[in-house]
């Protein structure tokens, strides 16, 4: 493609909305430009860019059997309320009326639809396995769109769906995602890490997600150097630190107006590990008492996993509730359900004594009181790793997709039946698996980048040269310039031709800006000894080569 004849539309300020790298890059690069929040138009370079994302997708997928179809945006609400989650869904779901006042919706993801598909279609044992997928748009309201195109209220997906006949099938469906999975992210030329993750609103017993490294990113993951444990921080477990107690007798100590750990920690001259934290939550069971230790924060993802739906209590409801107002809150006698972290099972602790302005120091679980255990703290960078005691650290990442063995919670409602060997009528077992492409591409950015602009990996590159020559009113440096680019057109290679009547200056900037992995330098003083020069965006390093050895060069770099 010609430069003068594409829009390329690059920015030499950074816009003042653009906070994360990838956006900055991509306004100031012309690959994407905002209509609305969280809505993006996609500029012919970026198009390019999620194109190669796709084929790479569909290759993998393809290769692993998955069959290519296409659903519908605009949904029936009673597919939706069959399974439950019409009314489970929030405000994240755009919801209307057609002429006739049915309720529609736009999709945020596809399980109903294509189990709607499969309980239709799929009758008999020999019909299983199956996969199939689509890349579509999805809407999502979301209530804070941000970080350019990592988080929009539109955006494409790859979404795949496998149906087998049990539990080994699912097995073997989820495997073949994570391959081919893997394959596409190493193709894509970006780093990134597997981990466990929460089922969340998807359902189902087991899911991961794929998470690429980035200080841009939403997402914190645990990491484990020595044994590869991985997971993300919402169910990461870990043993923090363990304090060297002190036999304290049990007694009550004044602390007047001193309600937060940190007040008393001050006050009493004791570090945070040697507390207990009190908080109060209201389950549809009813209310239930949650420990922590001092220094630890509760990842409420894990209450969820144990409770279901929570909210904590308001300031009003706790004395109603406890008979002591919040900051005073202690473990002792209580009739409530109580729920522990693992890590308070042993020690010696304070806490609140549950009377204004007081704490009791020398409390014991199992002595003084008695709960539930469960894994319920953030793991810190730091802690020590389940499995094999050696420190996790926590690394900030973007999500790029998920795997999720669903099981029957689609299958069940929708009636998604299969009759086995037997004749007897069994529900389809299913699996969901997620791909965003232009995250891959925001991820892309944010680890590939300089001071310059963008450094593309150069599988997903709009192109995969750029052709710069320096002064397109001399005719042999034009006449050279179009050679190149039909000689590498010839062969396959996709170019940009930097046709403009600009100045070099402007041409090198807007290169360098742009991230195409490989540009072509055509100067009058080298054009008179018959060469030109190749250079590496990455490194910088350059070559000066023969005009006739040009396609060779390139294609051995690339």
């Amino acid at each position: 493609m010609r430069f003068s004849r594409t829009l390329i539309p690059t920015l030499r300020e950074v816009p003042s909305e653009a906070e994360a790298i990838s956006h900055k890059l991509l306004l100031r690069g012309g690959y994407v430009r905002q209509l609305a929040s969280g809505l993006y138009i996609y500029l012919p370079l970026f198009w390019r860019v999620l194109e190669r994302i796709n084929r790479i997708i569909r290759e993998e997928m393809n290769r692993i059997g998955a069959q290519e179809m296409l659903m519908p945006v605009l949904h029936p609400a009673e597919v939706w309320e069959k399974t439950g989650r019409w009314n489970e869904i929030g405000d994240e779901m755009f919801r209307l009326k057609d002429r006739t006042g049915r309720q529609m919706c736009l999709g945020m993801t596809h399980e109903e639809i294509m189990t709607w598909l499969a309980s239709r279609e799929i009758r008999s044992y020999r019909e299983l396995p199956q996969i199939w997928y689509q890349i579509q748009t999805k809407l999502r309201d979301e209530a804070r769109p941000k970080s350019g195109i990592m988080r929009t209220r539109e955006f494409i997906m790859k979404d795949s769906y496998s149906f087998d006949r049990d539990e080994e099938g699912l097995d073997r469906s989820y495997q073949l995602h994570i391959e081919a999975y893997d394959r596409i992210y190493s193709r894509c030329g970006i780093r990134f890490y597997r981990v466990e993750s929460d089922p969340g609103m998807m359902g189902g017993a087991t899911a991961h997600e794929y998470m690429a490294p980035s200080p841009a990113g939403e997402d914190d993951v645990a990491i484990c150097s020595s044994c590869g444990y991985k997971a993300n921080v919402e169910l990461a477990m870990s043993n923090p630190p363990v304090p060297a107690f002190e036999d304290w007798k049990y007694e009550e100590v004044h602390t007047p107006e001193k309600r937060s750990v940190q007040e008393v920690s001050e006050f009493l001259g004791i570090k945070p590990e040697y507390f207990i934290k009190s908080l109060l939550y209201i389950a549809d069971s009813g209310p239930v008492l949650v420990l922590l230790r001092g220094d630890q924060d509760l990842q409420e993802r894990k209450l969820e996993r144990v409770l279901g739906s929570i909210r904590p209590a308001h300031r009003d409801e706790v004395p109603d509730i406890l008979g002591v107002e919040a900051g005073f809150i202690g473990p002792m006698d209580h009739n409530i359900r109580i729920l522990a972290d693992e890590c308070l099972k042993e020690g010696v602790y304070v806490s609140g004594a549950n009377r204004k302005d007081y704490h009791v120091k020398g409390l014991r679980p199992g002595t003084h009181f008695r709960a539930e255990f469960h894994d319920l703290h953030i793991a810190n960078d730091g802690d020590s790793c389940i499995n094999c005691g050696s420190p996790l650290r926590i690394e900030r990442v973007i999500e790029i997709g998920n795997i999720f063995k669903l099981g029957t919670k689609y299958s069940e409602p929708l009636k998604a039946f299969y009759l086995d060997e037997k004749g007897s009528e069994k529900p389809i077992i299913m699996g969901s698996y997620g791909i965003g492409p232009a995250r891959i591409a925001a991820a892309a950015v944010e680890q590939g980048h300089d001071e310059a602009g963008i450094i593309w990996p150069s599988a997903i590159a709009p192109f995969d040269i750029h052709i710069l020559p320096l002064n397109m009113g001399d005719e042999k440096i034009r006449e050279a310039a179009e050679n190149i680019y039909e000689s590498l057109t010839e062969a396959g290679l996709d170019s940009l031709l930097d046709d403009r009547e600009e100045r070099a200056g402007v041409k090198f900037k807007d290169a360098d800006l742009i991230g195409i992995p490989l540009q072509i330098v055509i100067g009058e003083r080298n054009l008179k000894e018959g060469r030109v020069e190749i250079k590496i965006r990455k490194s910088g390093e350059k070559s000066i080569v023969q005009l006739d050895e040009v396609l060779e060069k390139v294609r051995e770099l690339l």
